[in-house]
């Protein structure tokens, strides 16, 4: 199965619909949103997800939680609160927005999860543009799918992942 991964939209409706697209062109089936959307009108955006389901997690800036989970009942999404946990092709997944480094670190090192799917520093990781999954907990974090803002730093790249279950490989797209 092919999942889009992606992360700290931030309102940014215009990149939304990007990896919207790019999600429909590679056929992605489920797509995980690692938190951060801020206004929960963007994630309706979602509803032009061709045959995908919508997946997401909680983040720090996401204070409208009734709104989010409205919107994500509408789009036939699930919201799966601060932390979920989803097995595809036996691969155990974690989602968590990454909003604490150590609950980050905690749960990477519990070697409960194949895969632990965090967002929240805007930089993705690892830092290669393409791979596998190793051994152990491995890591994804797409960055901020947030457009580019001149000297924020925080904001440098926008981008999302793709990863394959079947292959286990992973690719980093800028948007």
């Amino acid at each position: 199965m092919k999942i889009g991964i992606i992360s700290d939209t931030h309102d940014d409706v215009d990149n939304v619909r990007k990896a919207i697209k790019i999600f429909n062109e590679r056929n992605v089936e489920l797509v995980i949103h690692a938190g951060d959307y801020v206004f929960p009108g963007v994630v309706q955006e979602f509803k032009a997800l061709k045959g995908a389901k919508l997946v997401g997690v909680l983040g720090n800036n996401d204070g409208e939680r009734t709104g989010l989970l409205r919107r994500f009942l509408e789009v036939g999404g699930q919201l799966l609160g601060e932390l979920g946990e989803l097995e595809i092709d036996s691969i155990k997944l974690g989602i968590y927005h990454g909003t604490s480094e150590e609950i980050k670190q905690m749960l990477a090192s519990s070697k409960k999860y194949d895969v632990l799917i965090c967002g929240h520093t805007h930089k993705k990781e690892p830092k290669e543009n393409r791979g596998r999954v190793g051994e152990g907990t491995f890591i994804l974090n797409p960055g901020s799918a947030h457009r580019m803002v001149k000297n924020i730093p925080v904001f440098e790249q926008a981008g999302i992942m793709i990863l394959d279950t079947q292959t286990k490989e992973y690719d980093y797209v800028q948007l």
